[in-house]
């Protein structure tokens, strides 16, 4: 069938992206879907600092590449094999899917399956398979989905089932931002009821994590960003704190008011200079999380006898630590409960054919969410 697809030819193209137009509306074709996968019709995607940093080459990625991960749409067709989902169905697409015969995925981690991690690096679905095509060019798909499309064929390790009484604009983000956010959270350093928190960089991911903080009970929210809007968002969503990163004494500011730092830090801008905010307000005994992916040759270093003589930990969370099957579904009920108000980081609603425009606003911090809803 034919679909029309946001194609990057080109990493690193200079900004604004509304005149260097890094990614192309192109009209491909899909193939059907083969065994154990499944045809959608993709409904809202959600642009993320993930695909961004594909566009600027802070994470390569092979090309041509269809863009797009965090999602949500229409089961159209299942192939052979799929028995527990059938046309109708609504789901959210999951970045990194999961063979479930790897040690990882056989230890209940999923987010670091061996096979999804190599599919996903190589721009094809789980198992090899690649179903965009352009006259004799094959396009890849990133992270198993390339969600900018009226409708995608993916693995079904690569969606979960969800409830239809969401809107599409609202659980899309479920397969991203919510749980790698919320699942930092709650998955991978586990709070503790009363904890003092800190989150660097307020994106889609950060402002989750700070939603993840408030349903987990945290005494105190530190939100740090170089950007005022998402600062004032931070305020608004429940921030008890709010620091600006440009200050040159925001580590000694932040200690100050917390009495020595925070029991977790969670740094989830991808930048070096962020985690070095992190980690320095991360108390003693703390813990320090990132969720940042900066480009594979940008370093951060400590000095390592503050692991030791302070007995700080420091731990990366992919995906949240999740388990998507079990996840989503628990923080979607939380969202139902109007505990985990994930619906308010919907800041802008645009067309497909205007997603370089688009990335251009994600790239300036102004928006935290901005989702296509017209295809």
């Amino acid at each position: 069938m034919k679909v029309r697809s946001a194609v990057l030819r080109e990493m690193g193209l200079p900004k604004p992206y509304k005149d260097s137009r890094p990614i192309t509306i192109e009209t491909l074709e899909l193939d059907p879907p083969q065994t154990g996968e499944v045809l959608v019709e993709v409904k809202a995607a959600s642009l993320c600092h993930s695909d961004l940093s594909v566009i600027d080459g802070s994470r390569p990625r092979p090309l041509p590449m269809a863009l797009g991960h965090e999602a949500s749409g229409v089961v159209k067709e299942v192939g052979a094999g799929v028995t527990d989902l059938q046309p109708g169905d609504h789901v959210v697409f999951v970045f990194v899917p999961s063979c479930g015969e790897c040690i990882p995925c056989k230890e209940g981690r999923p987010a670091l399956c061996e096979k999804g991690a190599v599919s996903n690096t190589n721009g094809t679905l789980l198992g090899g398979g690649i179903r965009l095509h352009k006259d004799d060019e094959t396009i890849l798909h990133h992270l198993g989905v390339s969600a900018f499309s009226d409708h995608a064929v993916v693995s079904r390790k690569s969606v979960v089932k969800v409830d239809k009484n969401i809107p599409f604009e609202q659980i899309a983000l479920f397969g991203c931002a919510v749980i790698t956010g919320v699942g930092a959270v709650v998955n991978t350093a586990n709070i503790k009821f009363g904890s003092t928190v800190a989150i660097i960089g307020l994106g889609g991911i950060g402002l989750s994590a700070l939603l993840g903080a408030i349903a987990s009970g945290a005494s105190r929210i530190i939100a740090v960003d170089i950007n005022e809007t998402k600062l004032e968002k931070a305020r608004e969503l429940g921030a008890t704190d709010v620091f600006d990163s440009k200050d040159p004494k925001v580590v000694e500011l932040i200690k100050e008011a917390t009495g020595g730092g925070v029991d977790y830090a969670f740094e989830t801008a991808g930048v070096v200079k962020a985690m070095e905010v992190a980690y320095a307000v991360t108390k003693r005994g703390g813990t320090t999380v990132t969720t940042g992916l900066p480009h594979p040759d940008h370093h951060f270093s400590f000095p390592q006898v503050t692991l030791t003589a302070e007995e700080k930990t420091l731990k990366g969370s992919y995906v949240g630590s999740c388990v998507p099957n079990r996840d989503i579904p628990r923080f979607i009920e939380l969202f139902r409960q109007q505990r985990l108000p994930v619906d308010k980081l919907v800041a802008k609603f645009i067309r497909l054919d205007e997603i370089n425009e688009g990335f251009d606003l994600l790239a300036k911090g102004e928006y935290s969410r901005i989702i296509i809803n017209e295809f």
